[in-house]
């Protein structure tokens, strides 16, 4: 903890001297309103229209309380901030009152400290005030009898209370916020200013889920117009147009999942559920990504594939808000999307996509979006829990998911094996015997990645795992080798 202008220990002197702490971005790093309306969007999205007659009839605080009498934050799983709590603990040995002064409403500030069970008193926006700057203060002498105190926020809106502190602790304090502080003694920072860090992005957005797009170039290279530079050209601002408005998405769902997200072993360390990235900048950086993969595509594509993009947003959406809760649909919504990717590449190029293709893809992915769950459900067995949050699956379900898995995958090679036996295959392939490869293959690497989760080897996401695995490189070379010589 740095400090500056120290005169005194402030932990050590004057015992009866109450330490006060604010809860949004100070206790936690992130803003437990945003949390509550994006819960409240993603429950009930029509309650929004609300918001300005909620606003108007009862101010700050009438919105606060309609918000959360609707919506219950699930305050275990949020992003506490360790240093606040080391402050907060060597305050309370030395026998100190310890009081939690928030402008979230008081259901929430009461069940943070019930939670955490370190605070003497809550103070907190009620129906009828908002505890926010003056109000705050004023709440604060109230129930101080104007006794001096010390106080831990971290924003412009705290400085009427730091003002009238005793001590002044800034957490993760701006430049700005330490030139405000400059002018007083008897100041401390907790923890340093972060910035956005670019790798903080690239794991918002998910860039390793882009390799999901390579999908849109499948129906350039079965066309075999690779040897054609418009097409090419076409085929690559697709895909990078296609991935920005899917790092788009996966910003809005990870939004929405913030509880669920929070309780998984592994999507809590997600930039937006860990508190790295705000839920202001998430938002902000949506809609930057979303504005900027239309561009190119309304330059240089066919309108179809425009089209075929705000098609994949209706999707998508869809599935957050409601597929995504229901057994069976959300894995099929997921096997369709990966298959959906096939047809925005082929509008892309102008090319008609092959029944045979689409009946693959149907049940190559739904294998795949099978996999995914069944690793959820192990991961949630292996931590004795029994239901996946936010889903409509069990771990009792292990054995029906694996078998439904194994059973999509095996058709989808059936499907190939039909299509390679069949007259269209001639018309695209000289030399069509060596298409009979590409069945074996599949069904070495189907198998292995079923046998890999069915181990528990295989992370939440299965092209998160291939874009990794070194034999499914090999796999994709081996591929690609057997379309080039059934094209000779």
């Amino acid at each position: 903890m740095n400090k500056i202008n120290k005169k005194s220990d402030p932990g050590s002197t004057e015992e009866s001297v109450a330490l006060i702490v604010d809860l949004d971005g100070t206790l936690i790093s992130t803003d437990t309103l945003l949390e509550s309306v994006l819960m409240l969007f993603h429950k009930a999205p029509w309650l929004i229209l609300l918001f300005p007659i909620w606003l108007i009839r009862g101010g700050r605080a009438g919105l606060k309380h309609e918000i959360s009498s609707r919506i219950s934050l699930d305050v275990t799983t949020l992003p506490y901030r360790n240093d606040v709590i080391d402050t907060i603990s060597d305050a309370r040995k030395n026998g100190r009152p310890i009081i939690l002064a928030t402008a979230a409403h008081k259901d929430i500030g009461e069940n943070v400290a019930d939670h955490l069970g370190v605070f003497d008193h809550v103070i907190a926006t009620t129906k009828e005030r908002n505890a926010k700057a003056e109000n705050k203060l004023k709440a604060i002498y109230e129930y101080l009898d104007e006794k001096e105190f010390d106080y831990i926020g971290d924003s412009k809106a705290d400085l009427p209370i730091w003002k009238a502190s005793r001590w002044k602790y800034a957490v993760s304090p701006s430049q700005n916020i330490k030139k405000l502080l400059s002018k007083f003694n008897n100041v401390s920072f907790i923890g340093e200013f972060k910035t956005l860090k670019f790798k903080t992005i690239l794991r918002s957005v998910r860039i390793h889920q882009w390799a999901k797009n390579i999908l849109l170039f499948v129906p350039l290279v079965l066309s075999q117009q690779y040897s054609n530079i418009e097409s090419v050209s076409g085929s690559i601002i697709a895909f990078l147009s296609f991935g920005l408005c899917a790092s788009a998405t996966y910003l809005w769902n990870d939004l929405l999942d913030l509880p669920s997200d929070r309780q998984h072993p592994n999507k809590k360390t997600r930039p937006l559920a860990s508190g790295d990235m705000s839920v202001i900048k998430g938002i902000a950086l949506s809609f930057i990504l979303l504005a900027t993969s239309f561009i190119l595509p309304i330059l240089y594509l066919p309108i179809q594939f425009t089209l075929m993009l705000f098609g994949y947003i209706a999707l998508t959406v869809s599935y957050t808000f409601y597929f995504k809760r229901k057994l069976m649909t959300d894995v099929l919504m997921l096997g369709g999307l990966y298959a959906y990717r096939i047809l925005v590449g082929a509008a892309a190029i102008n090319v008609v996509v092959s029944p045979w293709l689409l009946a693959f893809s149907i049940f190559f992915f739904l294998s795949l979006a099978l996999v995914k769950r069944f690793t959820d459900l192990s991961c949630l067995k292996a931590n004795q829990k029994d239901k996946v949050g936010g889903r409509g699956y069990y771990v009792s379900d292990l054995d029906m998911v694996r078998s439904l898995g194994t059973s999509a995958s095996y058709i989808s090679v059936l499907v190939m094996a039909l299509y390679v036996s069949s007259p269209s295959v001639t018309d695209l392939y000289p030399s069509p015997n060596w298409l009979w490869l590409l069945c074996i293959i599949f069904l070495y690497w189907l198998s292995r990645i079923w046998f890999l989760a069915g181990r528990n080897q295989m992370p939440d996401d299965p092209v998160l795992f291939a874009v990794k695995d070194k034999i499914s490189y090999m796999v994709g070379i081996s591929v690609l080798a057997v379309l080039l010589l059934a094209s000779f």
